[in-house]
Parts: structure tokens; sequence; C-alpha cells
């Protein structure tokens, strides 16, 4: 179940024995071999201390899912496959729309947690750019379940990455990959060490003819161009044999043009504007910019059985979407322009300590504050009727803007018993305070066992209490009387507060090794909201909202498989799901009138409820050549009045090859082609109907890529 690994823990007089697998597990002590300064290996030294930092975050009790960067490698398009990607390859991972967020973890929207090197990255705007890029993994992990205490805030599931690193590359390569959708781009990695310090940098440029999902079924979008900057910095360096201090650093902009869907018809709320009373939808120019950079610096310190990392962090994010002023407030009443931005710091510390043989404590804390800044500029008609028959004025410009300044802290305190070597609880709480537009906080408690009766098999079963507070840069703050009168104007005026949310959350799951290479795993869940967070594209703006229902509900079950015969690796993942909520409390003026009453006396569906998911994949290695496939299939997402209707069943399937070239004296040049879609599935993800879905969305036709990576 796992390859042990020993860390060696300067000036101790104890080693720490890891034993990792798909749940985490409990450790043993074991005597230190004291390692000199005179002896100082670099790479040993960063594995040493990379194992130190996961002890400090291990879930035990949890269930992670992991891929490495070889797994990645392994998979139809490799590195060069977008993050969210890769994730749909894990169980419980729901394919959505860009617009819709890209992806649900467990059947719930957003709510997931992503951390670099064991520091959480803080929220930023939500848009469709993606911070953080395969290329520059190590490794990754997707925890879900009921979480130990150290994971707060989002909690449908951490995403865990640990980068790559200087030791291991020692050297760099440049890639080039494109093809179907003018689709290019090139990207570089270099990394290397001097003395105790090591380092590694990436960056990728991309251009595309297919930015964001097609809203109809055609073979290319109208109005789709993108372009993408990403850039990935890291470093560390040793103090001394017990004290490393870590930087990173990302950046990432995004430019985007907002696809058409030909055949709209014209507001019934607008008369004519400048004489037009009709617009051709297929010649709207809506375009969208991101921006994203982040910093993190870390102090990271391990002696005599404690462990402790502290770090700070900051994080600016910002968006603009830019509408086509005629085109949009003859379509749809009111052309906005909107403006977001989001700047965040703050400081992360986390510690354990080995107690004894029986106990290691772990405690730790979080604080940041979030400064973030809203403005419209939204050009509206005047009218009284709305019903197109007004003989209104001339558009004019409503300007609505509003900034905030919010607070967010946690500590929680556990101990990792090992009551005897086959059984371990882990328990503990944490306490969570938000002080933004409410101010509140809750003591989450939470508690996991694990149990492994005999060699090869490992049950656990866990409850954790959650608290989530709402994004706070998504929190809507429009001034809903200043469009009172207008064609902007809601038909429902109330504007209750988004509030937290509020869970329990129990998981109960065995995974069991079969033979030598195969893996089998089970896990069921259920959660149990109050203030369930959901969000939604409201407008023609793609821009999130969020908003609550009073109560709600997810359960589920999930299967995983894995298995390994020498060069062939094999995965196989299914699940089913289910997720419903009630009675929408906050920014109702989102909604309409009819929608609501219904909510407010029916469970309805979420529109990211998908009732059933499989991913598999295959990969097999002869002598330099990699051939691999996968296959995602789904039950389809929700759609229509109050999510009452469900989209169709789709298949998609995946091949790539991969050859690896040797060049006399040179490094190595690796070349690959991949097929996306290979028979072609024409499948809709998002019909534009539903609550809070705001445009068709559907699944990439069949592409063809090809590239090569050369190493130096």
């Amino acid at each position: 179940m796992g390859i042990c690994r020993v860390l060696l823990w300067a000036a101790s007089p104890w080693v720490l024995l890891v034993t990792p697998g798909a749940v985490a597990r409990a450790q043993i002590v074991l005597p230190q071999i004291v390692v000199h300064p005179a002896q100082f290996d670099l790479a040993s030294k960063n594995v040493q201390f990379d194992d130190a930092r996961s002890n400090l975050l291990a879930p035990v009790g949890s269930v992670p899912y992991n891929i490495g960067h070889d797994a990645i490698e392994a998979l139809p398009q490799g590195e060069n496959a977008p993050v969210d990607k890769v994730l749909l390859q894990a169980p419980g991972v729901t394919q959505d729309s860009a617009a819709s967020g890209a992806l649900h973890v467990r059947n719930e929207h957003a709510n997931v947690q992503y951390r670099v090197n064991g520091i959480m990255l803080p929220d930023g705007v939500s848009g469709f750019g993606q911070l953080l890029e395969s290329s520059f993994i190590g490794k990754m992990a997707l925890i879900t379940g009921a979480l130990p205490a150290q994971f707060g805030l989002r909690t449908a599931g951490v995403v865990d990455v640990t980068t790559k690193s200087g030791t291991a590359l020692n050297g760099g390569s440049v890639s080039i990959y494109g093809g179907s959708r003018e689709t290019l781009t090139p990207n570089f990695e270099y990394g290397g060490t001097a003395g105790k310090t090591d380092y590694f940098f990436s960056g990728r440029f991309l251009t595309t003819n297919e930015g964001i999902e097609n809203p109809t079924p055609n073979l290319n979008a109208i109005h789709d161009d993108s372009r993408q900057w990403r850039a990935f910095g890291y470093a560390s360096t040793f103090l001394d044999d017990w004290t490393r201090v870590t930087v990173l650093t990302g950046a990432l902009q995004v430019h985007y043009q907002i696809p058409n869907n030909p055949g709209q018809p014209t507001s019934p709320l607008n008369t004519s504007i400048n004489g037009m009373s009709t617009f051709d939808s297929s010649t709207l120019n809506e375009r969208q910019f991101e921006t994203n950079y982040f910093g993190v610096a870390a102090w990271q310190r391990s002696i005599n059985g404690f462990d402790v990392q502290l770090s700070s962090f900051s994080r600016y994010s910002s968006l603009h979407f830019q509408p086509d002023p005629v085109g949009d407030l003859l379509l749809n009443g009111v052309a906005s322009d909107v403006h977001r931005s989001a700047f965040v710091n703050g400081f992360q510390g986390d510690g354990s300590y080995w107690l004894s043989e029986a106990h290691t404590l772990r405690a730790g804390f979080t604080v940041s504050g979030e400064y973030t800044q809203v403005s419209n500029s939204s050009l509206v008609e005047s009218c009284t009727v709305c019903d197109g028959t007004d003989t209104g004025a001339s558009p004019f410009t409503v300007y609505d803007s509003s900034t905030k300044l919010g607070w967010l802290a946690g500590i929680y305190l556990q101990d990792e018993w090992r009551i005897v070597p086959q059984l371990t609880l882990n328990f503990g709480a944490r306490y969570d305070r938000e002080a933004s537009f409410i101010h509140t906080g809750q003591i989450s408690p939470r508690i996991n066992v694990v149990y492994k009766p005999w060699e090869g098999t490992t049950i656990h079963a866990g409850y954790a209490r959650y608290f989530t507070p709402p994004p706070l840069e998504l929190v809507p703050t429009s001034s809903i009387t200043k469009f009172i009168g207008t064609t902007n104007e809601p038909e429902v005026k109330l504007d209750a507060t988004v509030r937290p949310e509020r869970a329990h959350y129990f998981d109960v799951g065995v995974n069991q090794q079969v033979i030598p290479g195969l893996q089998l795993g089970a896990d069921a869940y259920y959660k149990r909201d109050s203030n369930l967070i959901d969000e939604g594209q409201f407008g023609n703006a793609l821009i999130f909202s969020i908003f609550n229902y009073a109560q709600g509900y997810q359960y589920g079950t999930e299967l995983t498989g894995s298995y390994q015969l020498g060069n062939f690796t094999a995965f196989a993942n299914a699940a089913y799901a289910v997720a419903r909520g009630q009675d929408i409390v906050s920014s109702q003026f989102l909604f309409g009138q009819d929608e609501l009453n219904y909510i407010r006396t029916h469970f309805i569906y979420l529109d990211h409820d998908q009732r059933y998911t499989t991913s598999l994949g295959v990969s097999y290695l002869w002598q330099d050549t990699r051939f691999s496939a996968g296959m995602l299939t789904g039950s389809g997402l929700r759609a229509g009045f109050a999510n009452t209707q469900k989209l169709d069943n789709y298949a998609t399937v995946n091949l790539g090859v991969s050859h690896r070239l040797s060049l006399g004296g040179f490094k190595p040049l690796t070349l690959r082609f991949d097929i996306v879609n290979l028979f072609d599935r024409n499948y809709e993800i998002r019909t534009g109907t539903g609550v809070g879905v705001g445009a068709p969305q559907f699944g990439a036709r069949r592409s063809y890529y090809v590239g090569f990576s050369q190493q130096f």
C-alpha cells in the first residue's frame, strides 16, 4: 500500500517513517541517523523537508487521490493539458464549461482549495483563467472526504500541488504544441542548484481560436480568440541543516473574445437605438481580460521532533468585461462594462510535534485581509412599461461601484493518536472567523478513524463540521434602486446579504490492495448544509455571483481502481452523486419571481448536479514510445426552469502517442501526437437555461495536436 519513505532528521534523536497511500496513515517513530553539515546533500535534504512539510498537513482519514507528474505525462496531451482536464481523471470530479467553473468536486460549485507547497492560495476574482499550470507540477493530490482540522474555508476538495524542483530537473526544456482551432502553445522551463539553493521557473504562451466553449454545435466558434501568458518561479535555500526558506511567484494574463451565438432575438425591453431596432448576434464584440499575480515566502524548520512552516502570501487578481454597447443594449436591455479586483495579503502557520510514540500534535493558524473593488458602468434606457412600447429617450449610463475590506482568520489544534499499530484516531477542532458584509464565526470539530485490520486493507471513517464564508469579491453589490425605471430593473427587489455556509459532513470508505499492482477503493459521503452557497452567471457579463439556499444536501458514492504491471498502467473511476437545495434566501434580485416561488417550496437539483460520472485511462510504454487513451462519461448537468430538466449523456475518448528520441550527444527530444474527442461526439455541456446558467456551451469537437519537447 505505498512505498515507505524515511525522513532523516538532522540534530534530532528520531526519524519519521511515513507510509503514503490512498488514505493517509499513522506514523511510526524510529531512531535517527544524524546528517552532519559536511555531508550535506541538497537533493536528499529537499526530499526530507518536503516530507516533513507533508507531515504538517497529513490528511489522516481523508481520501487523497494522487497524481504524479509521470501520470500527467501518461495522459493524452500530457503536461499540455490544463489542470482542470487532469483533475477530471479523479473520482467524483464533474466536467463543466469554462464559463461555469470548468469542474465540480462531489457536485459542489467551486469551494475547492488550492495549495502550492503546503501554502493555501487565497481566492481570486472569478473568471476563466487558470493560474496553475500542469507543466510545473511535480505531483498533485485531490483530497476529499471529512477533512482534518488543518483544512478549512474551502472544503469540497483540496488540490495539493508540489512543484517541480531544480534538483529534479538540473536543466531545462523548450516545447511547442499545437493543432486544431489554430492552437499554438510554446513552453519553457529551467531548473538547477547552486550550493544549498534550488530553483525552478517556467513560462507558457497560448493562442487559440477556442478560448471558451462554443455556444453552438458547429465545428468552430464565432469570435472566440484567446491569448494567454503564464509564468511561475520557485527558489529555496537552506540557512542551516534544520531551516529552509522558500519563495514562490506566479503570474497570469488572459485575453478572451466572448464567442457569439447567432440568431438571438432582440430584447423586448427596448425600442430602437440610433435608428437600429434589430442586431445580428453573430457580430457581437464582447471581450474579457483577466490578470492574476501571487507571491509567497515561507520559512520551514525541522528539529527535535518539531516541524513548523510560517508563510506570508499576497495575491492580486482583476477582471474586466468589455461589452458591445449597441449590441448588448439591443439584445439584453443593458450593456455593462464591469471591473472587479481583489488584493489579498495574509499569513499562515502550521506546526506538528511528536509528543510520544502514540501522539503527534498539530496546530496552526491563518489570517488574511482582502480589499475588493467593483465598478459597473451600465448603458441602459429609461422605460415605464418596459415591454418595448415605451418611446424612451436616448440611452444613458448608470455608474455603480463599491469597495470592501474583509478579514478571515482561523486556528486549529488536533491530535493524531495511534491507539494500537492498526488503529489511529485523529481528532481536533478549528475556529474560523470572518468580518466582511457580516461578522460571524464557528467552532468546527473534526474526527477521523483509520483502521488497518490486516496488511493491504485500510478502512476510514470521519465527521467534519464545516464553515465556508462566501468569496468576498463575488458577493453581488449592485445598487438596485439605481436601476428602477430602466431596462435593467430587476423583477425582484429583495437583496438579503449572502451568509456563510455551515455544514455537517460524514464520510466512510475502504481501500484494498488485491494483488501487487492492483488497488481498489470505495467511498461514501453525506453532507447537510444550511445557507448552502452556490454561484451563477447572471446577465451578459460572464462573471459569477454568489447566493444562498436556506438548506441543501449532497450525497454520493465513489469507486476507484488502479493497476500497474511493468510498463502498463490503467485506472478506472466511477461516481454517483446527488446535490439539491431549497429556498433562495440571499441576492434574490438575481432571479425571477416565479422561480423563487417554486424553489421556496421544493428541493431542486442544483444546476451542477450530475448523477453519474466515470473516467478511465490506460497507458503502455514500449521501449521509447508511450501509447495512451482516456475516456470520460457523464449523465449530463441540469437545465430548464428551476433545474427540472437534465441534459443528455455524453462520452468522449482521447488518444495520445509520444516518442522519445536520443540524438547522439544531445539530450532527448520527445515528439507527441494527440486526438481529443476521437469519435467527434457533439454534446452539450450547458443549454443556457437553469438557475444561474447564462449561456449555452458545447464540448470541444474532434481536435488534433502535435508537439515536440527538447531537453537541454
